[in-house]
């Protein structure tokens, strides 16, 4: 670690201890965004992006994943992995792989992350298996995120168009928002060292594109679009036919992940 990354440790260190103790109140104005400071949440301005006609009151995203139709071939993992660069052993979105042997006990693995796919079956299971499916995971975009809730500093925040975001630069890396997340979305990045998880691609979205993920499933397994858009893919699956479902319900998040064909043993 650099002498600069490491006064930089000191110095969050140090704020944390400071916010604890109540002894910098009045200082949080400093480093919280100036729009979360009067109430109104606004997104992180992400350069090079046009946004003339996005209008971010009228937009409401949601993400739909069919475990029918993964494959686990890992290859959202991968488009994901090069879009941001995600350092080795962390990942933003994943993939598992969930057995089923004849006693129905369940068994779940996710070797990489799912980035290699999963063309071996597993070598340390001594079980006749009867049944093998894939659940792909990202962030929820919690309509009640617990992760906002938790930051002392704002750097965690929802935008209007409902993208649960962090702000890296306000980011103290308390790891808070990550222990607060029901879904072990997010993670620290040693590289920032602030809070990192999946945005559903939101500097994409902003310019009209789906995320990295959806764009390379080869089997249409991930869904993204606007529910607001009558005439949108994901507004038309999820006003139809068909059993929708969503990650630990009880917790009162309000997820905007839904997932198709999701079984007992992964809710």
């Amino acid at each position: 670690m650099g002498e600069n990354s490491q006064t930089l440790d000191k110095e969050r260190r140090d704020f944390i201890k400071k916010v604890l103790k109540g002894t910098i109140g009045g200082s949080l104005l400093l480093v919280i965004p100036a729009g979360l400071r009067s109430g109104i949440e606004v997104p992180v301005q992400i350069p090079g992006i046009r946004d003339q006609e996005y209008d971010l009151n009228k937009k409401r995203f949601a993400f739909v994943v069919d475990i029918t139709s993964c494959i686990g071939c890992g290859s959202c993992c991968v488009a994901d992995k090069r879009e941001y660069k995600v350092p080795d052993y962390h990942y933003r979105t994943w993939v598992e792989r969930y057995l089923k042997d004849f006693d129905d006990k369940i068994y779940v693995d996710s070797p990489n992350g799912g980035l290699d796919g999963y063309q071996e079956p597993r070598k340390d299971l001594d079980k006749e298996i009867r049944d093998t499916f894939f659940v792909p995971k990202l962030c929820n975009m919690c309509n009640d995120p617990p992760c906002v809730q938790v930051c002392p500093v704002g750097a965690t925040f929802r935008s209007p168009d409902g993208f649960v975001l962090v702000d890296e630069k306000h980011c103290v890396g308390c790891a808070y928002c990550i222990q607060a997340c029901p879904y072990s979305v997010r993670f620290l990045n040693p590289v920032t060292h602030s809070a990192d998880k999946c945005t559903w691609c939101y500097h994409r979205v902003r310019k009209g594109l789906l995320p990295a993920c959806v764009n390379v499933c080869p089997t249409g397994a991930r869904k993204f679009g606007d529910v607001n858009d009558k005439e949108s893919e994901v507004s038309k699956i999820l006003s139809g036919p068909g059993v929708f479902t969503v990650l630990r319900k009880a917790m009162g998040t309000s997820p905007s992940l839904h997932y198709m064909g999701a079984r007992r043993e992964v809710i």
